[in-house]
Protein backbone atom coordinates (compact mmCIF):
# COMPACT_ATOMS: atom_id res chain seq x y z
CA UNK A 1 0.00 0.00 0.00
CA UNK A 2 1.32 3.30 -0.69
CA UNK A 3 -0.18 7.15 -1.86
CA UNK A 4 -0.41 5.49 -5.31
CA UNK A 5 -4.09 5.33 -5.33
CA UNK A 6 -4.52 8.72 -3.41
CA UNK A 7 -5.24 11.16 -6.31
CA UNK A 8 -5.50 15.47 -6.71
CA UNK A 9 -9.35 15.10 -5.29
CA UNK A 10 -9.02 12.96 -2.24
CA UNK A 11 -6.17 15.08 -1.21
CA UNK A 12 -7.95 18.49 -1.49
CA UNK A 13 -10.96 16.86 0.45
CA UNK A 14 -7.98 16.11 2.85
CA UNK A 15 -6.59 19.69 2.90
CA UNK A 16 -10.28 21.15 3.60
CA UNK A 17 -11.10 18.70 6.51
CA UNK A 18 -7.45 19.45 7.76
CA UNK A 19 -8.33 23.36 7.69
CA UNK A 20 -11.88 23.30 9.00
CA UNK A 21 -10.73 20.88 12.09
CA UNK A 22 -7.32 23.64 12.83
CA UNK A 23 -8.88 26.97 11.12
CA UNK A 24 -6.23 28.70 8.89
CA UNK A 25 -4.43 31.01 11.83
CA UNK A 26 -3.69 28.13 13.97
CA UNK A 27 -2.31 26.11 10.94
CA UNK A 28 0.01 28.97 10.34
CA UNK A 29 0.75 29.55 14.23
CA UNK A 30 1.74 25.38 13.55
CA UNK A 31 3.83 25.97 10.68
CA UNK A 32 5.30 29.08 12.38
CA UNK A 33 6.43 26.84 15.19
CA UNK A 34 7.78 24.12 13.12
CA UNK A 35 9.93 26.04 11.23
CA UNK A 36 11.57 27.65 14.07
CA UNK A 37 12.01 24.60 15.74
CA UNK A 38 13.75 23.33 12.55
CA UNK A 39 15.83 26.28 12.59
CA UNK A 40 16.97 25.87 15.96
CA UNK A 41 17.78 22.17 15.60
CA UNK A 42 19.96 22.98 12.48
CA UNK A 43 21.72 25.59 14.17
CA UNK A 44 22.28 23.24 17.50
CA UNK A 45 23.74 20.49 14.90
CA UNK A 46 26.27 23.49 13.66
CA UNK A 47 27.29 24.29 16.42
CA UNK A 48 27.67 20.84 18.04
CA UNK A 49 29.66 19.93 15.19
CA UNK A 50 32.41 22.25 16.98
CA UNK A 51 34.84 20.90 19.96
CA UNK A 52 36.36 23.16 21.84
CA UNK A 53 39.15 21.31 22.44
CA UNK A 54 39.52 20.17 19.04
CA UNK A 55 40.90 24.06 18.56
CA UNK A 56 43.57 23.32 21.78
CA UNK A 57 46.77 21.55 21.34
CA UNK A 58 46.99 18.26 23.48
CA UNK A 59 49.31 20.07 26.40
CA UNK A 60 46.93 22.82 26.50
CA UNK A 61 44.07 20.01 26.82
CA UNK A 62 45.91 18.93 30.10
CA UNK A 63 46.86 21.91 31.65
CA UNK A 64 43.32 22.99 31.88
CA UNK A 65 42.04 19.55 33.41
CA UNK A 66 45.35 20.42 36.21
CA UNK A 67 44.05 23.73 36.88
CA UNK A 68 40.23 22.75 37.27
CA UNK A 69 41.54 19.68 39.33
CA UNK A 70 43.96 22.60 41.28
CA UNK A 71 41.21 24.79 42.06
CA UNK A 72 38.90 22.08 42.95
CA UNK A 73 41.21 20.60 45.19
CA UNK A 74 42.22 24.59 47.11
CA UNK A 75 38.11 24.87 47.41
CA UNK A 76 38.12 21.49 49.04
CA UNK A 77 40.82 22.43 51.83
CA UNK A 78 39.06 25.69 51.92
CA UNK A 79 35.92 24.13 53.10
CA UNK A 80 37.72 21.90 55.28
CA UNK A 81 39.29 24.53 57.33
CA UNK A 82 36.37 27.38 57.43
Amino acid sequence: MGFSGIGVWQLLILLLIVVMVFGTKRLRNMGGDLGAAIKGFRKGMEDGKEDPDDKLEPDQIVNADTQKSTSEEQAREKELSG
